[in-house]
């Protein structure tokens, strides 16, 4: 199938085994201005929406072979297309069947027979919300933010940025579709803290001279929640600290390991220098940075770290 040019238009999936169903809603769509593209059968859809990832799927609820049901699953279940809305299309209104389409992850239904008008109204609805969806998705993407939305619902992830993606992978064993257990606690702590009005702790995970840390950004609708995640190491620290306050290199690191919590003694075994050449180093880094302890060294080089 040949690419669909997104600048055009938007683009609708319509999945239904009747051509008259199918034949009514593309006229509909395309008069409106969409991008449609068809499937007939579930394997056929689940095909289409990997390949062209449309902005919205309709989807007829009772198929022969794969029913919509299950394809809305496949779909949730796969990270490309789990951020697709789907909207259900079924002449069945009872509960138990209203109950399966958003359990299989839809969005919203319409019943049979089908009404143009209001299948166009619901997927405007759908279509600005996965707009404003993607173009926030975007923005973090452009900024290299490293950013991940987990549901918690299920503990899904959600939506992630591409170095969020990366981080997760670095330090976590397949996080692709579930947000690893250590992130999950934490979210909960996170949450906890809110509650009680305090404001949650960072996650940090070590990883011998790396270290994941994790902010709790917030709740972004239905039941999700954004993380921030950011990497640390020594190296990137220490440049860091050289670039914020014009350090040499051995000063730099005298006083990333005062902001580690280290003595002079462990600083001169650390760097292979004396305790006494550690302090005459201190005294360089107070004068440039304007200080007189240790400790007013340690929160304003945290500061320049934190903020890099």
């Amino acid at each position: 199938m040949p690419p669909v040019d997104r600048n055009i238009s938007d683009i609708v999936l319509i999945v239904d085994d009747v051509p008259e169903n199918l034949s009514l809603l593309h006229d509909a769509l395309d008069e409106a201005g969409y991008t449609v593209l068809v499937a007939t059968h579930g394997e056929a859809a689940l095909q289409r929406a990997r390949q062209s990832l449309p902005d919205v799927i309709l989807l007829d609820a009772l198929m022969p072979g794969m029913d919509g049901f299950e394809v809305a699953r496949r779909l949730k279940a796969d990270f490309s297309t789990q951020h697709i809305p789907i909207v259900f299309m079924t002449g069945l209104t009872e509960t138990e069947h209203v109950v399966a389409a958003f359990a299989a992850g839809g969005a919203d239904y319409v019943t049979k027979p089908i009404r143009p008008a209001e299948v166009l109204a619901r997927i405007a609805a759908h279509m600005m919300n996965a707009r404003q969806m993607k173009q926030a998705r975007s923005a973090l993407d452009a900024f290299g933010q490293a950013t991940v939305a987990v549901r918690a619902a299920d503990s899904k992830v959600v939506w992630q940025t591409p170095l969020a993606r990366g981080l997760l992978n670095s330090y976590f064993a397949n996080p692709e579709t579930v947000a690893p257990e250590e992130l999950l606690v934490w979210i909960a702590a996170a949450l906890r803290a809110r509650a009680d009005g305090r404001e949650p702790a960072p996650l940090l995970i070590a990883e011998g001279n790396k270290r994941l840390l994790a902010s709790f950004h917030d709740q972004t609708g239905d039941d999700e929640w954004m993380v921030v995640l950011r990497e640390e190491n020594d190296a990137s620290a220490v440049e860091s600290l050289i670039a914020a306050f014009r350090l040499t290199q051995r000063e730099a690191e005298v006083l990333y390991w005062v902001v580690q919590g280290k003595t002079s003694n462990d600083i001169g075994d650390i760097l292979g220098n004396s305790p006494r050449t550690v302090n005459k180093h201190l005294e360089h880094v107070f004068e440039k940075l304007g200080v007189e302890t240790r400790t007013a060294a340690a929160n304003l080089a945290m500061s320049k770290i934190r903020g890099a």
